[in-house]
């Protein structure tokens, strides 16, 4: 029997975030005129840190997990009957390995990037880990306890819902100019359409701004983190069973962004900041937004779905009022050159795109007809 599973999407998406982190920058690419596999019959890296060796593994320990899920998940056990559990392991294991093979053969014609067979090796063996970790909870009837608590909370088709709540803590690490500010990308924007644009006719399409971007005011950044703060809330109320889940949800929603938020902050400029970003106004408007989430209980899920929208588009609209943050570039630099290169990229895209994808999932949603789901027994 399948079924609906978070982890196929979720695999695929962490996929894609090792492609970036792989290939990141995507610049300077050559041809050395040695075979892609040369790498194989390596002999020991010259350079090498016990980060790299560790990060190498646990950078696909998830992958193997999500992959070995989703295989059992979705029923397609059925056709290796015999030993469905290794089947699993095996073709997260496959496709594991087929994934890190391309990738190191890619990074040979990437200046930056030094392909390694000692990686390849330990991506593989991080793809094993993560295939065996989730066979082994499945076995132990981890994975079926999720599956009773997921439809005793969560509506059927909540996949793509649970999905983009899974990616939010990840956006909110790269640092914002608002606390919680998801989609700051106007001032970005009109920069790289005015330099594509460059040394053409249609440069003088471009709206000119009179006046430079200001600091948001207080009460503008209150509403800005308070919305930030509710959006993620209100996502979930589209997915949750009952006033009493949702209550239980919001709480954790709230203290999780700002947990992730201190973490971001503490990984920029040093544990010792990390709570510097909760000022007076970040700290009103996360209990805004925790207060406007507890005044939505009782909404039904078309409703919150419809406020989300709104709330959405006031958000993005307020907060693309502010510049970049004044300590973006000196954050970017420290990004580039300590231990985050390969994750800084991916998680500035992800709070870019986050609210817009959410934006794209919920009128979806309202567009189509739902019918009312079942209370489990």
């Amino acid at each position: 029997m399948q079924h609906k599973t978070s982890a196929w999407p979720l695999a695929g998406a962490y996929a894609l975030l090792i492609v970036y982190a792989s290939l990141y920058p995507f610049s300077g690419w050559r041809n050395q005129e040695i075979p892609p596999w040369e790498f194989l019959f390596a002999g020991w890296p010259k350079y090498w840190t016990v980060f790299d060796l560790v990060a190498n593994v646990i950078g696909y320990v998830p992958l193997g997990f999500l992959l070995a899920l989703s295989f059992m998940r979705r029923g397609n056990v059925r056709y290796f009957a015999t030993h469905p559990n290794l089947a699993s392991i095996a073709v997260a294991l496959v496709a594991g390995t087929a994934l890190s093979f391309v990738m190191e053969a890619v990074q040979t014609f990437l200046p930056s990037r030094v392909a390694s067979n000692v990686d390849f090796g330990l991506n593989v063996s991080g793809t094993l880990i993560g295939a065996i970790t989730a066979t082994g909870l499945e076995l132990g009837g981890a994975i079926d306890r999720w599956s009773r608590f997921r439809e005793r909370w969560f509506i059927p088709h909540a996949r793509g819902a649970l999905v983009l709540l899974a990616l939010w803590p990840f956006a909110l690490l790269f640092p914002a100019a608002v606390p919680l500010g998801l989609g700051q990308v106007l001032e970005r924007l009109e920069t790289a359409v005015a330099e594509w644009l460059e040394e053409t006719p249609f440069l003088e399409w471009m709206p000119l701004r009179e006046v430079e971007l200001q600091p948001l005011v207080p009460a503008a950044e209150l509403l800005c983190v308070g919305l930030g703060a509710f959006i993620p809330c209100l996502l979930g109320y589209t997915i949750l069973r009952s006033a009493r889940h949702r209550a239980v949800f919001a709480v954790v929603a709230v203290a999780l962004g700002a947990s992730v938020t201190a973490l971001s902050a503490a990984l920029s400029w040093g544990p010792q900041h990390a709570w510097a970003w909760l000022s007076m106004p970040v700290r009103v408007g996360l209990l805004f937004g925790l207060v406007l989430a507890m005044l939505m209980l009782a909404v039904p899920r078309r409703g919150c779905a419809a406020v989300l929208l709104l709330v959405l588009v006031i958000h993005l609209a307020v907060l693309n009022q502010a510049p970049a943050s004044a300590y973006f570039t000196v954050t970017l630099q420290e990004w580039e050159q300590g231990r985050f290169i390969r994750f800084h990229g991916l998680a500035q895209w992800l709070g870019w795109l986050w609210p817009y994808a959410v934006l794209v999932y919920v009128l979806l949603r309202v567009s189509r007809r739902e019918a009312p789901p079942t209370i489990p027994a």
